[in-house]
């Protein structure tokens, strides 16, 4: 689809009452994410946003000075909610094979969600921007270091060694992720999908004995 093409099926919100503070700022986030998704940065204007979101372009800037702002505001959103959603994973249950697959479900879920952040976090056409590079380069070791962590404790790895194994396994479920995306879920439903891919992690992971138990 071209950026021409996504942006055409945006329709300009109607013009919205005055709300909070807050509020308003939610709202210029949600229509800036939706235009964003659909036809990446370059393609997308001020003008727009402000449309989309309902406000003029004076409201926008007393929220965001630049459309750079903007987009780095969302993608730092993006970026907490997958991170919560993976410390839930791996918090949730002290059963490793249990962590493995909620935290490939987790990855999925975030891949999967419509008009979600997944593509400005990783197939941002501002890859080569030094503040959206710096931000992703960060969460993509954030993210290694917190199944990391558990590695290491349950295993007796060193603090590297782990680091790898977990590179590894994220590097896996996020190119497993992104192919199905682009398959589409009547290739291969996505339940069906998580859990193929978290049998593999597991496999490979389980191979690594434990050097005491979790605690309960």
């Amino acid at each position: 689809m071209t950026a021409t093409e996504g942006r055409a099926q945006l329709a300009p919100a109607a013009r919205a009452p005055r709300l909070p503070r807050e509020q308003r700022r939610q709202q210029v986030l949600a229509a800036a994410l939706e235009v964003f998704s659909a036809a990446g940065y370059h393609a997308v204007s001020m003008d727009e946003i402000a449309d989309r979101a309902g406000v003029s372009k004076p409201v926008l800037y007393q929220h965001f000075p630049g459309k750079l702002d903007l987009y780095l505001a969302l993608l730092d959103a993006g970026i907490e909610d997958l991170m919560a959603a993976a410390r839930t994973a791996l918090t949730g249950t002290t059963d490793n094979a249990t962590r493995v697959t909620a935290m490939v479900n987790a990855y999925f879920a975030f891949v999967e969600e419509p008009g979600g952040a997944f593509r400005l976090v990783f197939e941002s056409d501002m890859a080569n921007e030094p503040a959206v590079r710096e931000r992703v380069d960060a969460a993509d070791l954030a993210l290694a270091q917190l199944s990391a962590g558990v590695i290491a404790q349950d295993t007796g790895l060193s603090e590297q060694d782990a680091l790898l194994l977990a590179s590894g396994m994220q590097g896996m479920v996020h190119v497993a992720a992104r192919r199905w995306l682009r398959a589409g879920a009547d290739v291969v439903d996505r339940t069906r999908a998580a859990e193929l891919i978290a049998s593999l992690a597991w496999r490979g992971i389980s191979g690594f004995p434990l050097s005491h138990r979790p605690a309960p």
